[in-house]
């Protein structure tokens, strides 16, 4: 639906501005008038630019991290559901999320439910939010569950923001190094071979495999934009294809630097989602179900997706996820005490807030772990490179004496 800028007076004179969805110009003048303002100026709102990538759904984490909070504050206050949409969808700057706003705002006025609203935005809202939406509407407690939304929201983006600042450093440094490789190889080493061309003479040998290998990346320039375009894609290729994303998983989980990260990592927001459903009155097994197609890696989604069968077929949850080898075993067993205790979501909240602290250590102890190994790797490839292209001088300078 098009949007309106419009200006307009009301009956004190006093003049205000503002933005409508309708049909047409008509209709902004119309409902301007059944709110007692005289419209001044009424016209359609320049369309702008945004850019998605293909599949996706436009809608940043932390749009939704914002919206659940400032829509659990509004439904805290006690203001209409419908009221709390048309409020945040006005305000959004984001041009999809704003679209996926005003649907959900025409979907709950046609009498839909709020979860079934959201259910028809896959991309934007995951089952988990759909689910716990729908067991706050049953329960009529969409203030609380709202507000265990946001704060869920808010600690995934915490945990996704620093897993990313912790790879931002060793990848931006890498980045600038094989920058300053090409650079070398293409434009100071053929430099210095012109110059020992001149001297005359044989050159040792890391000075000659040097050259040689500036001058084969002279001659094929165009593999240093093209290689990593390929690994890219080909790397992409692999993680769309079931049997490759299981591979890479797996992989990834048994990395070692990576691999123990990851395993806390996934440990942290299984213990979260599983806690926050939980006590949001989702049943244990629909909760599971969610907790698996929501985990984002296949070995970990296989492991919980066997311990819902096993949890089916009437065995407590520790046993099975023990079973798994996934999980620490202090995870298992301070289920274990959950379950008996009768207050297994309470148990699954506290295990979360161990393991992200964990992941903040550990996030913190990989940065400083990369730092000296990625010192050392620049230290052994440049420098190796200015060694090689000095070794003549110093042989040089030493015949002269």
């Amino acid at each position: 639906m098009p949007v309106f800028i419009w200006t307009a007076k009301s009956k004190n004179g006093e003049v205000r501005n503002g933005e409508m969805d309708a049909a047409t110009k008509d209709a902004v003048e119309q409902r301007l008038r059944a709110q007692q303002l005289t419209p001044q100026k009424v016209k359609k709102k320049p369309a702008e630019l945004h850019f998605k990538l293909p599949g996706s759904s436009g809608v940043a984490a932390r749009d939704l991290m914002i919206f659940t909070r400032q829509f659990s504050t509004m439904i805290d206050a006690g203001l209409p559901l419908v009221q709390c949409l048309d409020i945040l969808h006005n305000q959004q700057e984001n041009i999809w999320f704003k679209k996926v706003l005003g649907q959900i705002k025409i979907d709950v006025e046609s009498g839909k439910t709020f979860a079934d609203a959201l259910s028809k935005h896959p991309k934007v809202f995951d089952p988990l939010v759909v689910n716990l939406v729908a067991a706050g509407e049953t329960g009529g407690i969409l203030d609380t569950i709202m507000s265990r939304i946001a704060m869920q929201t808010e600690k995934s983006v915490k945990l996704t923001k620093q897993i990313k600042g912790a790879l931002f450093y060793p990848a931006a440094v890498m980045s600038v190094a094989v920058g300053a490789v090409a650079v070398l190889l293409l434009f100071v080493i053929p430099v210095f071979e012109k110059m020992f061309a001149d001297f005359g003479g044989t050159l040792p040998v890391p000075t000659q495999i040097v050259i040689d290998i500036s001058n084969w990346s002279v001659g094929h320039w165009y593999m240093f934009p093209i290689t990593p375009t390929v690994i890219f894609f080909v790397a992409r290729a692999i993680r769309n294809h079931p049997k490759g994303r299981r591979m890479t998983d797996k992989l990834f989980l048994n990395m070692p630097i990576f691999g123990p990260l990851i395993r806390k990592t996934a440990t942290a927001r299984f213990t979260r989602t599983m806690g926050t459903m939980l006590s949001s009155g989702v049943p244990i097994l629909d909760a599971l179900d969610i907790v698996a197609r929501a985990s984002g890696n296949i070995i970990i989604s296989e492991g919980i997706n066997f311990a819902r069968r096993r949890v089916s077929e009437g065995k407590t949850l520790s046993e099975p996820l023990a079973d798994t080898k996934l999980f620490p075993s202090m995870v298992c067993q301070m289920v274990s005490i959950g379950e008996s205790a009768g207050a297994l979501d309470t148990m699954l909240n506290k295990i979360a807030d161990f393991y992200e602290d964990e992941v903040d250590a550990a996030v913190a102890g990989l940065t400083s772990l990369l730092e000296p190994i990625i010192m050392v790797f620049l230290a052994v490839v440049l420098g190796g490179f200015l060694i090689a292209m000095y070794l003549p001088i110093f042989t040089i300078a030493g015949s002269i004496n």
